[in-house]
């Protein structure tokens, strides 16, 4: 089985071909990017609606599409206008090559394209992405949510702090250059039962910044808490549900420290950490497709009758809500 994958969650558009043995056989993606500001959400959708078409130019001279047995699209959580533009986009092509059209929780698809890039049988998923961090496991036949942030993802508080201070969007990797010069200014510590808050410590980091301190330091300080805060939860969460594996998944999994704190963690417990390849542990459309094909084999007479007017996006889908059947 061959599938076509389509991301569209936020500033991100991509394209993937993926079999079901998990081979990636085409993956292209290209990225809304912001020198003075982070995302407008109309503003991405039209970078979308504007690469699609290249993308798929691309992908056509290297890939038959009539060898496209399902498709699989991004319907959410993410950004509403960049979900639409996505939807559009794909019912456009399930159309003309009359096949299935899945739809395909983005979070869920990290999960299983970590499982599938780093052989880890049953982990406790530290998903830090833009928009989300969570602490999740499979139990009980769902994914569960053991501990998530309350207000904004890790991904994104450090990426205003970079726009604040002039490093442009996306501002990660800028980050945690700064950080290896810096010292520890204390920004305060907020880890509630098993849940985390950044906001509080984002605008103490900005008011400091107003007041003169250096980039270096805060950029340090900012990493070190908010890093030390998710190793906490994920070690209680690891505990709690009695599980020797970590993965480290999205594209915090990029920073070389928050490894680093982790990797000590799981030693202390004799437990073993894994992370996606750095191409693939932010968004990109392999995991769309991959997570595709599960779903499609789970459940495909329901898919092969699902009708493309009948499929929607999700801006706000949650993780647990998604009944995920094994087979």
């Amino acid at each position: 089985m061959i599938c076509l994958g389509i991301e569209t969650t936020a500033h991100t558009a991509s394209l993937s071909i993926v079999d079901d043995k998990g081979r990636i056989i085409f993956e292209n993606r290209d990225m809304y990017t912001r020198e003075d500001g982070g995302i407008i959400p109309s503003d991405a959708a039209l970078h979308h609606k504007k690469i699609f078409p290249l993308l798929l130019e691309k992908l056509n001279k290297e890939f038959d599409l009539k060898n496209v047995g399902v498709i699989a699209l991004s319907s959410g959580p993410g950004l509403a206008p960049c979900l639409l533009e996505g939807m559009r986009f794909a019912k456009e092509i399930a159309s003309k090559l009359n096949a299935p059209l899945i739809p395909v929780n983005h979070l869920v698809a990290h999960l299983e394209i970590g499982k599938l890039f780093s052989k880890a049988k049953d982990p406790v998923f530290i998903l830090a992405t833009g928009a989300n961090t969570q602490i999740i496991a499979f139990e009980s036949g769902n994914y569960r949510i053991f501990g998530e942030t309350l207000d904004t993802g890790i991904g994104n508080a450090l990426d205003k702090f970079g726009r604040i201070i002039g490093l442009g969007f996306p501002a990660g990797s800028k980050i945690e250059e700064l950080a290896k010069k810096g010292k520890y200014i204390d920004l305060g510590y907020v880890v509630k039962g098993m849940d985390l808050s950044f906001s509080g410590i984002l605008t103490k980091a900005i008011d400091l910044s107003k007041k003169g301190c250096s980039k270096e330091d805060l950029c340090y300080s900012l990493q070190e808490t908010y890093f030390s805060m998710l190793t906490e939860v994920t070690e209680r969460a690891m505990a709690h549900v009695n599980k020797k594996e970590a993965l480290l998944i999205g594209g915090v999994a990029a920073n070389k420290r928050l490894i680093e704190m982790l990797n000590i963690m799981c030693r202390e417990r004799k437990a073993k950490l894994y992370f996606v390849p750095v191409k693939y542990s932010g968004d990109q459309a392999a995991m769309i497709a991959y997570a595709g094909i599960l779903q499609y084999k789970s459940n495909k007479k329901y898919y092969d009758n699902l009708k493309l007017q009948d499929i929607d996006i999700n801006p706000n889908w949650r993780v647990e809500q998604v009944n995920i059947t094994r087979v």
